[in-house]
């Protein structure tokens, strides 16, 4: 009888698991405001009304389907707060942005997230994604936690400097923890299960600012990703 209980109770606690919702949270440290644009993939629900204003140290939680979603976060910055949705907005409408991209309950498997921090379409804010309440698996917080525009070239300059073009070389070398090429991959395992919130940072309190990165040379190259703030 116990060892039946105990099965069921195991059971119930997987369903659980499967079937509880997945937080997406957007914490911004940035010293500006933030609009965050989470855009679902074609064909998908939208998860988000995109109004969201976020200043220094506000938070954003949204929820994700119980089924399968994918899509992508940006963070919009220098929007008119007159208008809703927030229009004209200097970065993150358009490339060149950070992005991050996110699968949940991947191919009909409950459990699975994917996740990744794309430098593709260029830079615009530090951004670092951490998986929280993980369930199990491999879940490494990725990400670029330092402020790209600092030695960006003047060529490659966009939005009077609070964007970056860059190249995919000048991205990974400082942010080896995001993908810089449609083909890239992390130089880290994933095969993240069950996590109960994905958390994105903006601008987290470890990153390196313009000041700091320029002192560490040409040469500077972030490391290590804090998973959180």
């Amino acid at each position: 009888m116990a060892r039946d209980l105990a099965f069921v109770l195991l059971v119930l606690a997987a369903l659980a698991a499967f079937s509880s919702a997945t937080k997406l949270t957007v914490h911004n440290l940035c010293p500006h405001p933030v609009w965050p644009l989470v855009t679902p993939n074609a064909g998908l629900p939208s998860i988000s009304d995109n109004t969201a204003r976020l200043d220094t140290n506000a938070i954003l939680s949204l929820t994700f389907p119980s089924t399968f979603w994918a899509g992508r976060v940006a963070a919009r910055t220098g929007c008119d707060d007159g208008t809703s949705p927030p229009r004209g907005c200097f970065t993150g409408d358009a490339p060149p942005s950070t992005v991050a991209q996110i699968t949940v309950h991947d191919s009909g498997n409950l459990d699975l997230a994917a996740y990744s921090v794309s430098l593709v379409d260029g830079f615009n804010v530090p951004m670092v994604l951490s998986p929280q309440a993980i369930g199990g698996g491999q879940c490494p917080a990725l990400g670029c936690a330092v402020d790209l525009n600092c030695d960006c070239s003047p060529d490659n300059r966009a939005a009077e400097g609070t964007a970056c073009r860059g190249s995919a070389g000048y991205f990974k070398n400082r942010c080896p923890l995001t993908r810089t090429t449609p083909t890239d991959v992390e130089p880290v395992p994933q095969s993240c299960r069950a996590p109960g919130e994905l958390k994105i940072i903006l601008c987290q309190s470890s990153m390196l600012q313009c000041g700091a990165a320029a002192a560490e040379g040409a040469d500077m190259v972030i490391r290590t990703v804090v998973a959180d703030n």
